[in-house]
């Protein structure tokens, strides 16, 4: 970690921002370098997925003690990655705690993801998170569900249950749009089920840098001067019509219901924040996309480079829709096909997940066999 100033995420958090970190380890948690992130540089919560820790169990020595009991024990593959993985976001939940009970409950949340291969399948992936929440046992906790469409059912059929959601894998305005209706119709389930509105949480995690690099490549494959003249915009502004959809819900009818029940807003979470073009700034999904009750989750090496030199500007949101939406106009009119695009990324979004998880399969299979020789 470099030690640049925290002044720009001081900044950052004061417009609304959470600061949330995309990365978890076993070394990081006993270090005590998580607890110096939350310190020092605002971070108020973490981000796992499968490749994360597929990273995370590289370091043998971290997990050898664990893994020669579960070998020892003659446990099944897939027990094992669950006991390791849910181990890590036990310590890391328990780690953000205080950040937690000051917050209450908005913040100091860890994520752990459903086995992604459960991503078309809405009864099992609810059995995968009540399995996933009881074992990790810890109210600041968030249970990942890809908002594929047989998802979107899960989604709300676990809030109503008193489970804390982020919705994870949305590209598209009209799939976030039913993301949010799930959310609310989830909510409005917990409320009649008797539930305590204020111990559930929920953010929607909508992926930024992946729309440019695959917008990027058509408008450059185009090749005329009005297509790559837009490069680089898309991504910005779908995310900036994405927290337009979100503040249509805060004021319709039905919401404002549940908020005087003491239900939380499902915040949107801007996701993938780290830049794939080298060309562009290091900073610029975070700076571009500061609003109020947003989630930032990054990479500690976007982390860094903000605090480095990360320009905080306000609310960088709320007054770009029009803008945002003559770029998406102007996309669609040099032939940028939008609901293809945002086809494709979730198609590849969810085979990414799934291979991820079968290297994280394949590592732990190996930890195991050499816990055993």
């Amino acid at each position: 970690m470099s030690t640049a100033s925290a002044e720009p995420l001081a900044a950052l958090s004061s417009v609304g921002v959470s600061i949330w970190l995309d990365d978890l380890s076993r070394e990081r948690l006993s270090s005590g370098n998580l607890a110096k992130l939350i310190a020092e540089r605002h971070v108020v919560g973490v981000t796992t997925n499968p490749t994360i820790f597929q990273k995370a169990l590289l370091d043998g020595a971290a997990y050898a003690s664990q893994t020669r009991d579960l070998a020892l024990r003659g446990v099944d593959l897939e027990e094992a990655v669950r006991a390791l993985t849910t181990f890590d976001v036990r310590w890391g939940c328990d780690t953000l705690r205080e950040v937690a009970e000051a917050t209450g409950g908005i913040d100091g949340r860890v994520s752990i993801e459903v086995d992604p291969r459960l991503a078309r399948d809405a009864d099992r992936t609810v059995a995968e998170a009540r399995a996933l929440w009881w074992l990790v046992d810890r109210p600041n906790l968030f249970i990942k569900i890809p908002a594929t469409e047989p998802g979107l059912p899960a989604i709300t059929r676990c809030l109503a249950e008193g489970i804390s959601v982020n919705v994870t894998l949305i590209f598209s305005l009209d799939r976030y749009r039913a993301v949010l209706d799930a959310y609310v119709a989830g909510i409005e389930q917990a409320r009649d089920a008797g539930h305590d509105l204020t111990k559930i949480a929920s953010v929607a995690s909508f992926f930024v840098s992946r729309v440019d690099a695959e917008i990027d490549a058509r408008l450059e494959q185009l090749g005329t001067d009005e297509a790559t003249a837009l490069m680089g915009q898309a991504a910005i502004a779908n995310a900036r019509l994405a927290y337009e959809a979100y503040e249509e819900v805060l004021a319709s009818d039905r919401w404002q219901a549940l908020a005087a029940a003491g239900a939380n807003v499902q915040r949107p979470l801007w996701a993938s924040t780290g830049v794939k073009n080298p060309e562009y700034d290091d900073t610029r999904y975070v700076v571009e996309l500061a609003a109020p009750d947003t989630v930032n989750t990054m990479p500690e090496a976007t982390l860094d480079a903000v605090a480095d030199h990360g320009v905080i500007r306000g609310d960088t949101v709320r007054e770009t829709y029009e803008d945002a939406r003559g770029v998406m106009s102007a996309l669609a009119g040099v032939g940028v096909e939008y609901d293809a695009v945002v086809r494709k990324l979730e198609d590849e979004g969810v085979d990414k997940f799934e291979a991820s998880w079968s290297e994280l399969l394949d590592g732990v299979r190996t930890a195991l066999a050499d816990a055993s020789s």
